[in-house]
């Protein structure tokens, strides 16, 4: 980062103060009292998938997690504290998982080349690969293959929320709680629903049901 990029970064941030409270004088008082947002949402790192902006959405109105590739791994302690306090503190009445098309993370569990540390956290997206792969390698168009492999990744990942103790929990305790699967165009800014929701634990196969 050069010394002229981080200054800017600082002056950036400046002339936005001074827009929001153009705008709306007590604009960041407000924001100090609190915040009851009413989704979390679930996105990739990738620097072009700014969770806020896809959906035109002010500061303290989503909770967002981001990771490689928006994996939700049940044994991820980041992902399920973030989880955790969007359901049981700020009672979120919904849960998006956002992936996008062009998923570096995605694309490199399609190959078998090592890119170091990360492959231990890639190693989850080619589990799903393996469980969908007679529908993937029938997919003769890599493109196709890839895009497709995307959105299945996405619907395994809002299957795996709905089988987290979280929020199974809510569910029993009959809070409001929608799951959702999105994925975002990076070329063409268009975020495309993949109507996959879960809503309750009775859509989810019975063994993963919870007893509370």
């Amino acid at each position: 980062m050069s010394k002229e990029f981080y200054s800017q970064l600082l002056e950036n941030n400046k002339k936005w103060v001074e827009n929001k409270l153009d705008l709306d004088p007590d604009f960041f008082k407000r924001l100090a009292n609190g915040q009851e947002p009413p989704l979390l949402w679930i996105g990739c790192a990738d620097s072009r998938v700014p969770a806020n902006e896809i959906i035109g959405a002010q500061p303290g109105e989503v909770f967002v997690h981001r990771n490689i590739a928006n994996m939700v791994v049940h044994s991820d302690m980041n992902m399920l504290s973030v989880l955790d306090y969007a359901v049981n503190a700020l009672k979120v009445k919904h849960v998006i998982v956002c992936g996008h098309y062009g998923c570096g993370g995605v694309k490199a569990a399609m190959s078998n080349q090592s890119f170091g540390l990360v492959d231990n956290w890639i190693r989850h997206i080619k589990t799903i690969y393996r469980l969908h792969k007679k529908e993937l390698d029938a997919i003769e168009d890599e493109n196709q293959r890839f895009d497709t492999f995307v959105e299945i990744n996405v619907q395994e990942q809002v299957s795996d929320l709905a089988k987290t103790s979280i929020v199974q929990k809510a569910w029993e305790n009959g809070q409001e709680l929608h799951l959702h699967g999105w994925v975002y165009g990076v070329g063409s800014g268009v975020v495309k629903d993949l109507n996959f929701n879960v809503s309750s634990n009775a859509e989810m196969d019975e063994v993963y049901q919870l007893n509370f």
